[in-house]
């Protein structure tokens, strides 16, 4: 396997998705608490690449091999597997090396923290998988924007915030008397929801526009996702508004004292946005127009994050 071929394979441009996240986390992490932890920090950061580069080959695998309609947009060429005649061993065993070294990444970073990390990356390993694979793969049911959305945008930058700030009590675990005790600081957890609503609803629309634009494909390969059971109509109105959502929680985040005042000129991202989306309404395509929803993603929280840095340096 050539090293183009293995990019096609793990879609390399799609990390952006688990790279802003992990930026925004660290940022706030450093703005909010003045705390950062380099090891841990390069332990998340590499067990999270390997991860996300094994579900998406994982999904790639699946794609190809369960396919039912063989022609139509590009399938010649938008997988590696079929594009570059790629041995099927040879991708099953590169997903179990990506697997195997995203694991022990992840141990080394549970034995460098604490269970907290371990749990979290158990659920988040167990998600990332089974949105690919196993009888009902969850990118197959109306459920996989919300898991993207709030696994890749929600738990990844509630666990960048908490291997930086894992020694100050904000979650516990404890058992006595054969009772299982839990106590988490649900200041921080609501604060990270907050915050992160940015990128959960990036994340989630770039899964929204991939099955809009699949919607007949889907169809034939029975793949029942969002846009079959609601339609293309309010599938499309989903896309607009889910954007504003993240909009939105910018200014409840400045209300909240979560976010500099600064951060207000994310707002500039609204007209870029607002013109893709229109592009958007007129042509669905994974040719032409799907890539707006990850230009869309990336010019609203690369400034979103660029203010954050701005409010820390100034701070």
């Amino acid at each position: 396997m050539t090293i183009s071929s293995f990019f096609k394979l793990v879609e390399i441009q799609t990390t952006v998705a688990s790279v802003l996240p992990y930026m925004l986390g660290t940022i706030f992490a450093l703005y909010k608490y003045q705390n950062f932890n380099p090891k841990e920090g390069i332990l998340l950061f590499l067990s999270m690449l390997f991860f996300d580069m094994t579900t998406t080959a994982v999904n790639n695998y699946i794609d190809y091999t369960k396919a039912i309609k063989k022609e139509g947009f590009g399938y010649e060429k938008h997988n590696a597997i079929g594009r570059d005649k790629l041995k099927i061993n040879t991708v099953k065993y590169t997903i179990i090396i990506m697997l195997l070294i995203a694991i022990a990444l992840g141990i080394a970073l549970f034995l460098e923290t604490d269970i907290t990390v371990f749990i979290i990356g158990i659920i988040s390993f167990s998600i990332g998988i089974l949105y690919s694979f196993g009888p009902i793969p969850i990118s197959r049911t109306p459920f996989g924007e919300i898991f993207s959305g709030m696994t890749q945008g929600f738990l990844l930058t509630f666990l960048v915030v908490y291997i930086h700030v894992y020694d100050k009590g904000i979650v516990n675990f404890g058992m006595s008397d054969e009772i299982f005790k839990l106590s988490v600081n649900i200041k921080l957890f609501i604060a990270v929801f907050i915050i992160s609503m940015p990128v959960v609803t990036g994340i989630s629309n770039i899964m929204l526009a991939n099955n809009i634009c699949d919607m007949d494909d889907d169809l034939v390969n029975k793949r029942y996702t969002l846009p079959i059971y609601i339609g293309k109509e309010k599938a499309l109105q989903v896309f607009k508004f889910t954007y504003y959502i993240g909009f939105i929680s910018i200014f409840v985040g400045i209300a909240l004292k979560l976010l500099p005042l600064i951060s207000l000129l994310s707002l500039i991202a609204i007209k870029p946005i607002n013109d893709n989306i229109k592009a958007f309404f007129r042509w669905q395509s994974k040719k032409d127009t799907f890539v707006l929803s990850v230009k869309n993603f990336v010019v609203f929280n690369s400034i979103y994050v660029i203010t954050l840095i701005i409010g820390y340096t100034i701070k």
